[in-house]
């Protein structure tokens, strides 16, 4: 009896520090807000606080360079105006009457935080920046920002200049499709020539330069006194591209502690996988077939079954049975008999359209024979009488 109760208490600690260890497998995150994305599928690998709307700073420029670079002409050379040149914070030291290309504008926003080149782009988009904060935010709801209002190109300060780790998630995800975007937000220093200002720029995103960390590949650091310090961050290793968020760290060095973290707890755990083009699965005696290449998050060493439903639906579930990812598959048999009626419809059109092309085909001959015909008869006719 007595080895029994030791054996039970023994597995009780043992299952205890199990789910200690688990635990202590998540990254401590001390900033107010925070998330861990797959950049590749969207998911979310961790998340804190990852819908309360928090003041950004300069992580609003993301925005700015992205609509930027998909609402003007990077060879656009904008006209620097005094509200732009005595904007306060961080600078490129534009002069007023100074024509800088547009690209040069936001190389100077997003690499050495430019509050100034933020206002010229503003201005040279759409004459204001209240104009241009109306414009962002429309395209802002366009791609899927539910909780992000901006009232300016740079994120000073303003109790309505908003959003949420999730959105400032989302949005980087977006840009960096975008190869201009990564390239600028990925740079580590530019050559600058301005009237004022010759210099080499850096950028401030310590883990693409004095601490680097394995994989970066860009990032936008922020901060005001009452946002306190922001980040985001991009990394990939291998077959897994990160985006983290963190929003309101006290100091720079919690946000880049919490950062680190949350990309050690993802490039540790995750890895993305993915279903090919082509990949054929039976269900109930019918084969389906992935149109394109489908992507999902898994987490390393974790056990996935793929089954597919009887409306087509490829479901990859865990070993508790929880949904990881859906795709939606074709019906091979179906494609097969779609592409059959397709011939047939086109075999059935080029029927009808290619008689009446044969008609005047023939029509077309016989004008030419009888056209050639003429002038013979003629000429007989005129030999006929000089004889």
């Amino acid at each position: 009896m007595k080895n029994k109760c030791i054996l039970i208490v023994l597995l009780a600690f043992n299952l205890l520090f199990s789910h200690a260890a688990l635990a202590e497998s998540l990254p401590d995150i001390l900033s107010e807000a925070a998330i861990l994305i797959d950049a590749k599928t969207g998911s979310v690998l961790y998340e804190k606080n990852a819908d309360a709307k928090m003041y950004p700073a300069s992580l609003t420029k993301i925005a700015t360079a992205i609509y930027a670079l998909e609402h003007g002409d990077l060879a656009d050379v904008a006209t620097v105006s005094e509200n732009a040149r005595s904007v306060e914070g961080s600078r490129v030291y534009l002069e007023e009457g100074e024509k800088v290309q547009l690209k040069k504008l936001i190389q100077g926003l997003l690499i050495n935080s430019g509050n100034d080149a933020g206002v010229a782009i503003a201005e040279h988009l759409h004459g204001s920046i209240e104009a241009f904060a109306a414009n962002l935010n429309r395209y802002l709801k366009k791609i899927g920002l539910e909780n992000t209002n901006f009232v300016n190109p740079h994120g000073l300060f303003d109790p309505n200049h908003v959003t949420t780790a999730e959105d400032m998630a989302k949005l980087t995800r977006y840009a960096i499709e975008n190869q201009d975007f990564s390239e600028i937000f990925g740079t580590k220093e530019l050559e600058w020539h301005g009237e004022s200002w010759q210099t080499t720029i850096y950028t401030h995103h310590k883990l693409l330069r004095e601490m680097p960390y394995e994989g970066a590949t860009g990032g936008k650091t922020g901060y005001t006194a009452r946002s306190r310090n922001t980040l985001v961050t991009t990394a990939e290793r291998e077959n897994l591209h990160l985006i983290a968020v963190v929003l309101k760290g006290e100091n720079r060095q919690m946000v880049y502690n919490d950062t680190v973290n949350l990309l050690d707890y993802g490039f540790e755990y995750y890895q993305t996988a993915s279903i090919p083009k082509g990949a054929a699965f039976v269900a109930n005696g019918d084969t389906f077939v992935a149109a394109n290449d489908f992507y999902y998050t898994q987490k390393i060493g974790e056990p996935i079954k793929k089954k597919v439903n009887p409306e087509g639906i490829l479901e990859i579930v865990n070993e508790n049975q929880e949904l990881v990812a859906s795709f939606p598959l074709e019906n091979a048999l179906k494609n097969r008999q779609n592409e059959q009626e397709s011939r047939e419809e086109s075999n059935k059109l080029n029927v009808l359209y290619g008689l009446p092309f044969l008609f005047v085909l023939a029509a077309a001959i016989l004008v030419l024979i009888r056209a050639k015909i003429r002038p013979s008869a003629a000429g007989y006719e005129r030999t006929m009488r000089l004889k």
